[in-house]
């Protein structure tokens, strides 16, 4: 997942390169998400991470996104190529995420949301690495493009030696209506609907923070890796909170720490911009907050998921669901981004705050169901 971010944390070196706005960070994630929502649309109808071994469609497409990525690094020669070449990289992680969701959820019953709080953890270190390779790489922005693509290669072959466990329903028939299916399950609908609200708000914190912390940085004078380093680490803090959280589910209950854990990112939402310009320490310290509690709620819907939905087409429930909010996270990014150049940092990210909010509203539902009981043995 290394691939994700790659071009939007060189997007200062492509403003000079392609005459972008040095802050075009997210027409660049834009072309990422609408290939990643096509990757997975093709893959839910095609029931791939179901009726195909898991870690074969995870490495094939692991080194079929990294070859885009390294294309785009040493081949585009603008905008429209490289937008291009983002869209592939999106297109082939598609069948990077769920499937390592899928074989995850095999090997775990009992805490599985602790399992999935783990990868979603690996997943957010991944997307984050882009800015610490940015600060300690090399000052061509190309080499440590490539870098990473080499970085995702490698996990591509690791995942060649995880199968699936033993709690694996094994393959299953293609049959198309699994898609119509999947939101059929009361259940599966209000997890999804929670989900989508998280989604509503994640990646365009993800994608426009590290250009707020620059901006904020760069008015004070401060040294531009400070900026590197600092959006790395508000969004691998993601990781510690995805692990914490998914401890904290399996005892706790789902529901609750989802919820709890949204209703933070959204009073992070609304205050975060009143720190633009201000302290450096104060900042970081609330976009810290944000980046660990915008994504620890994630692996929770994931794994209410493949607590409720039919065993055999788990692979296909995770990947419409998550083509699904994957979609809505093309317009939260437009919306960011429109914000930002009309009424500033202060207020742009405070449109983010509805998503978790009514993320909330569903989970709080899904824990008042009968088909609750099903989650986390029996802890909503």
């Amino acid at each position: 997942m290394s691939l994700w971010f790659g071009a939007s944390a060189a997007a200062p070196a492509l403003a000079s390169r392609w005459g972008l706005a040095a802050a075009d960070a997210g027409r660049l994630t834009l072309a990422v998400q609408l290939g990643f929502v096509a990757g997975t649309l093709v893959s839910a109808i095609a029931n791939v991470s179901d009726v195909l071994a898991p870690r074969y469609v995870f490495a094939a497409s692991a080194l079929l996104a990294a070859i885009a990525n390294a294309a785009f690094a040493l081949a585009s020669s603008g905008p429209g190529a490289g937008i291009a070449l983002r869209f592939a990289t999106g297109f082939f992680l598609a069948g990077v995420y769920p499937p390592g969701m899928k074989m995850m959820a095999t090997w775990f019953r009992e805490g599985r949301g602790m399992a999935l709080g783990v990868l979603i953890g690996a997943l957010t270190l991944g997307k984050a690495s882009p800015y610490l390779v940015n600060a300690v790489g090399s000052a061509d922005w190309r080499i440590n493009l490539v870098a990473l693509s080499l970085l995702a290669t490698l996990g591509g072959a690791i995942a060649l030696f995880v199968g699936e466990g033993p709690f694996s329903a094994g393959a299953a028939p293609f049959d198309v209506r699994q898609v119509a299916k999947v939101f059929q399950n009361r259940g599966v609908r209000l997890a999804s609907f929670g989900y989508f609200g998280h989604m509503w708000e994640l990646y365009a914190m993800w994608t426009w923070v590290p250009v707020m912390i620059r901006a904020s940085l760069d008015r004070r004078g401060a040294p531009h890796d400070l900026a590197e380093v600092a959006s790395f680490l508000v969004i691998g803090a993601g990781a510690a909170g995805c692990v914490a959280a998914g401890i904290a589910a399996d005892r706790f209950g789902r529901t609750a720490v989802a919820s709890a854990a949204m209703a933070v990112s959204g009073a992070c939402c609304l205050a975060v911009g009143f720190f633009f310009g201000a302290s450096d320490v104060a900042l970081l310290a609330i976009a810290v907050i944000w980046g660990a509690s915008v994504v620890a709620d994630s692996a929770q819907f994931s794994a209410c998921v493949t607590e409720l939905a039919d065993p055999r087409y788990l692979g296909t429930a995770l990947t419409l669901q998550i083509c699904l909010g994957f979609l809505l996270t093309t317009a939260s990014i437009a919306l960011v981004g429109a914000l930002r150049s009309t009424v500033g940092w202060r207020w742009a990210f405070a449109a983010l705050a509805p998503g978790p909010a009514l993320g909330v509203v569903a989970m709080l539902r899904l824990r008042s169901l009968p088909e609750a009981a099903r989650i986390a043995q029996g802890k909503r």
